[in-house]
């Protein structure tokens, strides 16, 4: 029972429909793991205090033989961007005003309560998820479970920090420029960022249409089961997409025999760390190993960094315009000062970003008809300290995540693998990106790679 903790959903599940063990016993495993792993991690900001109440509700539910939903009794966790009813949203700031009021679910985690999933709490990001990096004046520094002089990146860094140490099995984690898939490439953990759309969000992140909301588990198989549910239908989101009711997991096992895969080691404009490269480069040959068609071959675009500021620091911009001058003194300088620098562009220069976006996207559009997946390195480096936005030679967390925000610019679906160790023992994720709406593409070959290099937890 003392591992209960380590099972993922599907392993949970399975064992509750064979009632080998509770929801109940999973979810003080759970809670014990988090009171002892928390304070040297800072994963979570909130921890619920419903946690035995709902998962006694779904231990009845199991014992009459009538589960709620495809989670039910399944621990998540939410990053503290996405509203929950009945718990303060604070965003990491101490701009935000406690007391609320909070009425509403976030259309993830409206799913999550229909589906039976017991919510464990709210996980820490920071500032209104602005960087790379998970620290904030409010929460303080997130810490790599790996090795906790290190950060975990961000900005669902408090999610990755959780599901590393076994404090939950999934996590609901958000992606505007690599929110989800760095973290996941600094912890060691798989992590989706759909197609824009696929999972509805509301409201709209202030940083705009370059924002998912996606899975981030211990195993690909977790992350498509999750994302069944997070990719219901919810009218409030009006970008998106026609639902299509599906079972994610369809195909997982088909392997990737066959597919035309393009290897970028650095988009043709990256510099990566030496470790970092090598260890991708070597694990690009378990895809030849399995059949599919690699080629060493950059997408042909240019480094799209100034498009993603553009829409970055106007974002920030709009979003601290609307804080009062008191609480804008409350604000995280970085912040502060991308927005200042995202006051300074003119609407003629947003309609340009837009211009290019859209030739970026179509671009991709047309790489994609040789190509049926692109790989990358996740990141350019491995994880830093803990406390900083950049490592050494860097001035803006978009310096050495320079494969992550390329993608939210077109809305394609990417997901973070880990697929090996530097030697100081800390995780490096492979990035698989996918044609626009091919999510199940991208689970594929994740599901793939992850039958050669399974996933492991740190060493706690």
């Amino acid at each position: 029972m003392s591992e209960l903790w380590a099972k993922t959903a599907a392993e949970l599940l399975d064992g509750y429909r064979r009632h080998e063990f509770s929801p109940v016993e999973v979810g003080r495993a759970v809670l014990a793991r988090i009171e002892a792993l928390n304070p040297k991690f800072n994963a979570f900001c909130l921890v619920s205090q419903e946690v035995e109440k709902e998962a006694k509700a779904s231990e009845s539910r199991w014992l009459a033989g009538q589960p709620r939903g495809l989670l039910d009794g399944v621990p998540v966790s939410i990053k503290d961007l996405l509203l929950t009813r009945g718990w303060p949203t604070l965003r990491g700031s101490k701009a935000v005003d406690p007391n609320g009021p909070w009425n509403d679910d976030a259309p993830a985690v409206a799913r999550l309560r229909e589906h039976g999933a017991v919510l464990l709490g709210k996980t820490t990001t920071p500032e209104f998820g602005w960087k790379g990096v998970t620290d904030s004046a409010l929460t303080g520094i997130t810490r790599n479970p790996w090795d906790k002089s290190k950060t975990p990146g961000g900005s669902s860094g408090g999610a990755a920090a959780a599901l590393a140490s076994g404090m939950g099995p999934l996590a609901v984690g958000t992606d505007g420029g690599g929110s989800i898939r760095i973290p996941c490439s600094f912890t060691g953990l798989f992590g989706l960022k759909p197609s824009f759309g696929r999972v509805p969000a509301w409201p709209l992140s202030p940083f705009g249409t370059v924002a998912h909301v996606g899975p981030m588990a211990r195993s690909v198989g977790d992350a498509a089961l999750m994302l069944n549910v997070l990719a219901q239908p919810d009218a409030r989101d009006w970008h998106a997409l026609p639902y299509e009711p599906q079972d994610w997991r369809t195909g997982l096992e088909q392997g990737v025999a066959g597919l035309r895969i393009a290897y970028s080691p650095d988009l043709g404009y990256a510099k990566v760390d030496a470790e970092v490269a090598s260890l991708v480069r070597s694990s690009i040959k378990v895809f030849e190993d399995l059949g599919a068609k690699v080629e060493e071959k950059n997408p042909g675009f240019e480094n799209p960094s100034g498009i993603f500021r553009v829409q970055w620091f106007s974002g920030a911009a709009f979003l601290i315009k609307s804080l009062t001058s008191e609480k804008r003194k409350l604000v995280d300088p970085g912040l502060q000062e991308i927005a200042a620098e995202g006051e300074k562009i003119t609407a003629h220069e947003v309609l340009d970003m837009q211009m290019k976006r859209g030739a970026l996207g179509a671009h991709m559009n047309l790489f994609h008809r040789d190509y049926d997946l692109l790989v990358t390195p996740t990141l350019a480096v491995p994880a830093f300290e803990a406390g900083r936005e950049f490592p050494p030679g860097c001035s803006r967390w978009t310096d050495w995540t320079p494969f992550t925000y390329p993608f939210n610019l077109t809305q394609q679906p990417a997901a973070s693998i880990p697929c090996g160790l530097t030697r100081a023992g800390l995780p490096v994720g492979l990035h698989i990106v996918g044609p626009k709406y091919a999510d199940a593409l991208v689970l594929r070959a994740a599901r793939a790679f992850e039958t050669a290099r399974p996933l492991q937890l740190p060493p706690l």
